[in-house]
């Protein structure tokens, strides 16, 4: 056997590396700082968001924690059943669903209002100092917000009910009344995100090319004009995104906001999914009848993830997926 024969089996008993292998290594190697940094977070996401889903299993077993998940006895669907018979399941589920429609009916469009028209603002001055102040509102904590709330709300010497008693109204116990929960919660949400959320937002619009805003003044086209061709089409695939997103946890509510909104009076309409699962879970001690609850609430998120994303690529919008 000559070399040349030999060199050629040697050749084919070693494996090829595929291209698009290849390329992988090349690109990793060539920017390994910047995978180093990325690696801290996929650490934290395995460990926090990943790791824990094995704890899901409790939801289709009696967990008990003498015998650990492994030990506890296998139940199949009995928790799930339980809370679908169950008189809170109904009134938990519309409460979570009505206040988050509400929410994205009147929150998420105001808050891509209020950039288009913070946008239209000439004045750099007057501008900055809208924006301080739409801002603002972010940083103030749910407890303190709630106060807030209890303060201007209260029967007796709250700002809102002196102004409905000086124009000779009869005050309103706000608290005391379910049906006023969801208009409270929703305008509260309202005034402490719209700044807050318009960030994205503006910082879209200010990648328009101005060009575009010019040669449409040329042509007579006014300041509404201009908002609903050119704005709006620019920043339609960020609105997507994030409309997507919020589809992601739409059976999902902020927790502490609502339990500390939330009193004997107004449980009717303040009961929602996550309220219900802290207090059967951890005040209750029902380890697995509140992680099947956590399950099929999470369960309804993705699926209204998936939906939402299929809806945007059918009308050929942007998508996740």
């Amino acid at each position: 056997m000559n070399t040349n024969t030999e060199r050629a089996m040697l050749t084919e008993s070693k494996p090829v590396a595929k291209p698009r292998v290849v390329a992988l290594r090349l690109r990793i190697l060539r920017s390994w700082q910047l995978y180093v940094l990325v690696l801290p977070l996929l650490v934290h996401v395995a460990i926090f968001q990943y790791a824990p889903m094995y704890g899901l299993q409790i939801a289709f077993k009696n967990f008990r924690a003498s015998a650990g998940i492994l030990g506890s006895k296998w139940v199949g669907l009995e928790h799930f059943e339980r809370f679908f018979n169950s008189y809170s399941f109904w009134n938990t589920l519309i409460n979570t669903l009505l206040i988050n429609l509400y929410e994205l009916i009147f929150a998420f469009p105001i808050a891509i209002i209020f950039a288009l028209m913070l946008n239209q603002v000439t004045k750099l001055r007057f501008k900055k100092w809208v924006q301080t102040i739409t801002y603002a509102p972010h940083f103030i904590s749910t407890v303190v917000l709630v106060g807030m709330l209890f303060i201007f709300l209260n029967p007796r010497t709250g700002m809102v009910n002196n102004l409905i008693d000086f124009f000779g109204g009869e005050r309103i116990n706000f608290f005391g009344e379910a049906a006023w929960f969801k208009p409270i919660y929703i305008i509260s949400e309202i005034w402490q995100t719209t700044g807050w959320s318009a960030i994205i937002y503006l910082a879209a619009l200010t990648a328009v090319d101005p060009q575009l805003h010019e040669a449409a003044i040329m042509d007579g086209a006014n300041k509404f004009h201009r908002v609903r061709h050119i704005d709006i089409p620019s920043i339609m695939p960020v609105i997507m995104i994030l409309l997507i997103l919020k589809m992601g946890h739409f059976a999902s509510l902020g927790f502490s906001k609502v339990l500390l909104m939330q009193n004997d009076l107004n449980i009717d309409a303040s009961e929602v999914i996550q309220t219900y699962v802290y207090k059967t879970g951890l005040v209750g001690a029902q380890y697995s009848y509140s992680a099947a609850i956590g399950l099929f609430d999470n369960l309804i998120n993705f699926i209204l993830l998936l939906s939402a994303n299929q809806l945007a690529k059918k009308f050929k919008q942007q998508s996740l997926f």
